[in-house]
């Protein structure tokens, strides 16, 4: 195959949201040759701690705009009325 890599990354980042990002998945799943027992096994137990400290009300979870917001560093957009 000898497709031109911006064409085919022009043409997914056309497709819908949903679409881009079940693409993203499948493309880094491509690249896992091998399934890493022990990782898997750490990744369900934090997954578990981590809804349990929901569950609890130990941690409140935040809106996902809230959290993209703090990881890129940008400041609070102002509050609509």
């Amino acid at each position: 195959m000898s497709a031109d890599p911006k064409k085919i990354l022009a043409d997914a980042l056309a497709l819908p949201a949903d679409a881009r990002a079940g693409l993203a998945a499948q493309l880094i799943d491509s690249l896992d040759e091998e399934v890493d027992e022990d990782a898997e096994d750490a990744w369900s137990a934090e997954l578990a701690r981590r809804i349990e400290e929901i569950d609890s009300g130990a941690v409140k979870p935040i809106p996902w705009s809230e959290a993209r917001r703090r990881i890129l560093g940008r400041p609070r957009a102002p509050e609509t009325r």
